[in-house]
């Protein structure tokens, strides 16, 4: 995970505004054996309501840390002010396309957003949950069988997430380990192998785009190669971007999320006890472990300058909302460290907030709530196994590996 050296702060951002704090190498965000990087980033409501962060992008940049959910609402519904438009994937290959829609704006941002939304509907995910079932059970039974602990990571939260993905792609299991290689490198790379992964994945979806072209079948990306934006057919960056964004946003923060759960729930035996013994709570909770466990930090570039609460806000400054920081504002949540898994009225934003809300989040959820009901239904009461530490790491996405569980 390494990151380059935090560049000189712009000479427009006032001293006492500069924080010591960012997501990439403060204290619990670094990988750390038995960590909390969300709870780490909680600390930030002890002080101002925005600072200016050095170093907090993956190429060292800083950007502007919006502390309070209220105002990272503000930030994220106001695209004129604050654009998306940041080419992440690009920019590791000194190019500059934007994953769609993520990184579009509107007016352009809502028409792809209509092509795709049906694709990821909730009518539409429950016509793959039987699938998504199949393969949770097909899964957990095998890690039963094979013993009485596991590496959750590799054996479960990735296979899994990946082969909804594969299936939603139309793409056969046999290169599921490949993909997940890619996605390690990209997203947990060091500035090497970041850009390999990239090249790779890209050539991978041209690859598979061509190939449909030529001989479509009913898959994702056959509905992309024959779709319509302004009674046009999508141009090939367009779909590029489309399927560069559908690779990289299935696979790992998916199978982060089942990890954080499992990790709170090895922790927790009275909470993992409750949800055994009344599986119907597992929805609920698992809203509560996604406002707890939140992975993704949401940057957006600002179009002009601004005066925010306080702050000297440039054109082209960088504006971080953290999802694990504003899940964790005491504002808009009694007790925010206080893991509670009957809280009700969740208004968390795992899933971001405005017109860029997670295109994926339906299927997300149905993923995260099926993974928990057949894992707590086929394993028996399990712990972090002694001797072993998982490791949690902060950055542009928060993760978890090396959760091996033991239920001897």
């Amino acid at each position: 995970m390494e990151t380059m050296a935090a560049r000189p702060v712009p000479d427009h951002v006032p001293p006492h505004m500069i924080g010591a704090f960012n997501l990439f190498d403060a204290p619990g965000m670094t990988p750390t054996p038995h960590g909390d990087p969300q709870a780490a980033a909680a600390v930030v409501h002890d002080g101002p309501p925005i600072f200016y962060s050095p170093g907090n992008t993956r190429d060292g940049r800083g950007t502007w840390v919006i502390t309070r959910a209220k105002d990272q609402r503000r930030v994220l519904q106001d695209p004129e002010t604050f654009s998306s438009h940041r080419a992440i994937f690009a920019s590791a290959l000194g190019e500059d396309w934007p994953m769609i829609p993520l990184e579009l704006d509107p007016p352009e941002h809502g028409k792809f957003r209509s092509l795709l939304n049906p694709l990821l509907s909730p009518k539409r995910v429950m016509a793959l949950e039987t699938a998504v079932r199949e393969r949770a059970v097909f899964l957990i039974d095998r890690i039963a069988a094979a013993g009485t602990s596991c590496d959750v990571m590799t054996d479960f939260a990735f296979p899994f997430a990946v082969n909804i993905f594969l299936r939603f792609l139309g793409l056969s299991d046999d290169r599921l380990d490949e993909f997940v290689g890619w996605a390690n490198d990209l997203l947990h790379g060091d500035n090497r192998q970041r850009p390999a992964a990239a090249r790779t994945i890209i050539a991978f979806i041209d690859d598979l785009a061509a190939q449909r072209r030529k001989a479509p079948v009913d898959d994702f990306m056959s509905f992309l190669v024959q779709s319509k934006v302004d009674d046009r057919l999508l141009n090939d960056m367009e779909i590029r971007g489309t399927g560069v964004l559908l690779f990289v946003a299935g696979l790992d923060t998916v199978a982060a999320a089942i990890g954080f759960d499992l990790n709170y729930l090895a922790r927790h035996p009275q909470d993992q006890e409750l949800l055994r013994r009344e599986p119907s709570r597992i929805v609920l909770a698992a809203e509560e472990m996604l406002r707890a466990y939140p992975t993704v930090q949401m940057i957006r570039v600002a179009t002009k300058d601004i005066d925010f609460e306080g702050a000297p806000i440039r054109k082209g400054d960088y504006v971080s909302c953290a999802t694990m920081i504003a899940n964790r504002d005491p504002e808009e949540f009694p007790e925010p460290n206080r893991i509670d898994l009957g809280r009700e009225d969740n208004r968390h934003t795992a899933f971001a907030y405005g017109p860029h809300r997670c295109l994926g989040s339906h299927l997300a959820r149905r993923e995260i709530v099926v993974g928990l009901e057949e894992w707590l239904k086929r394993i028996p009461t399990f712990r972090i196994k002694e001797g072993t530490a998982p490791i949690t790491y902060g950055g542009h996405v928060f993760g978890i590996e090396n959760l091996i569980l033991d239920w001897s």
